[in-house]
């Protein structure tokens, strides 16, 4: 799998047909394609269950995920599941969580446009072998690299709110406040717990 991943119309772990095969081989595959490689512990893949019907997309892999190779598991994943499981919402059991970029980059900044752009394939499949009901953008950086028509607006004009994306018609996007926002900002919980709250109608009507 070290081979032949710098193209994806050749790369093989874009043409496996399991979410599990993917997984692995993803974990396993050394993937060189952006910069990010040079300095990463471990290619952070996801954490849940790909057989449910919500996919929560954050920023890319901090310190802790990148040694445990798990994506949200320090401060602001231990936030998100508090919040979620306020309204009976497990994180492991009922989404598959996941982030733009599978490497840390350095310094825990945002990622860039090109590293955004070489690990959108990895994404993309794991959108297509889950085909998740709700796909929610945990961020501004979650939002620009999904939803770049709206990345111009602020958050306080889309958080809370659905869109749709032409390329995954089967899903709805809900735009929710980072977790790592509501530590620096902690008056914003309280917007976020009522958020959850309007998902969470949705959410029990499938």
């Amino acid at each position: 799998m070290k081979s032949n991943l710098f193209k994806n119309s050749s790369n093989p772990i874009l043409d496996l047909k399991t979410y599990a095969e993917f997984r692995k081989a993803l974990e396993q595959s050394n993937c060189p394609k952006c910069h990010l490689c040079e300095s990463r512990t471990h290619i952070v893949v996801d954490r849940g269950n790909p057989q449910s019907k919500v996919m929560i997309i954050g920023e890319a892999p901090g310190k802790d995920e990148d040694l445990k190779q798990k994506p949200f598991v320090g401060r602001s994943g231990k936030l998100l599941d508090r919040l979620f499981q306020e309204i009976g919402f497990d994180t492991n059991r009922d989404s598959l969580v996941v982030n733009i970029v599978k490497c840390r980059p350095p310094e825990n900044r945002a990622p860039r446009p090109d590293e955004a752009q070489a690990c959108r394939p990895y994404l993309n499949k794991q959108i297509a072998l889950m085909r998740p009901r709700w796909i929610l953008l945990l961020g501004a950086t979650a939002l620009k690299h999904m939803l770049p028509e709206k990345a111009k607006l602020s958050m306080s004009e889309v958080v809370g709110k659905t869109f749709k994306h032409p390329q995954f018609p089967e899903a709805e996007f809900i735009v929710l406040f980072h977790p790592a926002y509501l530590l620096r900002d902690p008056r914003k919980t309280p917007l976020m717990q009522g958020h959850l709250q309007t998902f969470k109608k949705m959410w029990e009507l499938v």
